[in-house]
């Protein structure tokens, strides 16, 4: 019997795929898996029952995925799961943007209980004008699962569309529309287009990469879109760029005392997976996640250890084995399984950066002693035995 805490609601439609072998406790000591949404895990005592952090979402700045990996905790993500709640919200963004729709709204408000509001409407409207999409360039920076759909989604509004991202996967890339234009440099998405949206995780290298000296390189009246996270813009550098007149909009979905309220900045209050669609795609994902690891060792979508599929054991045993990714380690490990006379039917070992996973077949079952003598290997993080 497996357990199970969860840190934030999760969607029932995700919860109800969990077996009769699962069970839901309300208390993370003793869990093997947590699944979680926004909550800070930073901070938190993590149990050495944990083997599983599921991220029903994105994002995973909440969650410590060094500490996790060094206690052998794989952890998940739902990439592609909100992509459409996400992207629908930018175009809401760049609409929004283009035309005073709100200050148009505002003036209806304001002039609600005048007699004469329609035909005034007439005369107050120049004052809210804007510019239409079509025929506009728009830069999509990342093109992942959300920028993917936005730049292939703009095509079709007329826009002449630019991508850029130099890590784009195999599967993005087929995806890609083929009027999108894909380009090799970010500067020429800086320097010709009107509207440019961002769609990159928040790494050490792409914090605050939309800065001034990417602003001066900007066409005048430019658009900025942010959908993805709130540190990939130096938003002091932003404002001023605002007050230069070189931006136009800056459309933001992570509200703070920097931007909230401030000329120029259109802020919403992160709304963009905040469809119940994409509550449920992500819920779905995350379950799904959680039980091919446990019941198979399956690893896919994880942020901390490589991917690993071997399917369903079909063998007698199977055991994983996180570790330290060092030289010569596979080898102790057929030495151990040797000297106890299991045969290994069929194995993979990935690693990723300082982190390794090992996944073995096994032609008969291995004892807790065996268990134990893999374990004391230096580097070896955890063992677990999944048949």
């Amino acid at each position: 019997m497996y357990q199970y805490h969860c840190l934030n609601p999760i969607a029932n439609v995700g919860l109800d795929l969990f077996t009769e072998d699962y069970q839901k406790t309300e208390e993370l000591d003793g869990a093997q898996a947590v699944l979680v949404r926004s909550a800070a895990m930073h901070d938190m005592e993590l149990p050495d029952s944990l083997e599983v952090i599921a991220r029903a979402g994105a994002g995973v700045n909440n969650i410590p995925l060094e500490k996790c990996a060094d206690k052998g905790i794989v952890v998940f993500n739902t990439p592609g799961a909100n992509a459409n709640g996400v992207k629908e919200l930018v175009f809401a963004g760049m609409l929004l943007a283009s035309r005073d729709v709100v200050g148009g709204i505002n003036w209806v408000l304001e002039n609600k209980d005048s007699e004469t509001v329609g035909k005034d409407a007439e005369k107050a409207k120049k004052a809210f004008a804007g510019q239409e999409l079509a025929g506009k360039k728009l830069g999509v920076i990342g093109l992942g699962a959300i920028g993917v759909k936005v730049a292939n989604a703009a095509t079709h509004l007329g826009m002449e569309v630019y991508g850029y991202d130099p890590f784009i996967s195999v599967n993005a890339a087929w995806s890609l529309s083929r009027n999108v234009k894909h380009i090799n440099s970010v500067d020429d998405i800086y320097k010709e287009c009107d509207y440019i949206t961002i769609h990159v995780p928040l790494l050490e290298d792409t914090k605050k990469m939309l800065n001034q000296a990417a602003f001066d390189e900007m066409k005048d009246g430019v658009i900025i879109l942010n959908f993805a996270r709130d540190l990939l813009v130096d938003e002091e550098a932003i404002l001023e760029a605002i007050k230069d007149g070189k931006v136009k909009k800056y459309v933001t979905d992570f509200p703070n005392t920097t931007t909230a309220g401030a000329e120029g900045c259109i802020v919403i209050p992160h709304l963009g997976a905040s469809t119940q669609e994409s509550e449920d795609n992500c819920a779905k994902m995350a379950v799904k996640e959680i039980k091919d690891y446990l019941e198979n060792g399956n690893i896919k979508n994880s942020v901390n250890y490589p991917n690993c599929n071997m399917g369903v054991c079909t063998q007698a045993g199977r055991i994983a084995i996180l570790h330290k990714n060092s030289k010569g380690i596979i080898g102790k490990f057929s030495n151990i399984l040797g000297d106890a006379d299991i045969n290994i039917t069929d194995m993979t070992n990935k690693s990723r950066g300082d982190y390794a996973y090992s996944l073995l077949d096994l032609e008969s079952n291995v004892t807790e002693d065996i268990v134990k003598e893999l374990s004391a290997l230096e580097h070896v993080l955890k063992v677990r035995v999944i048949k």
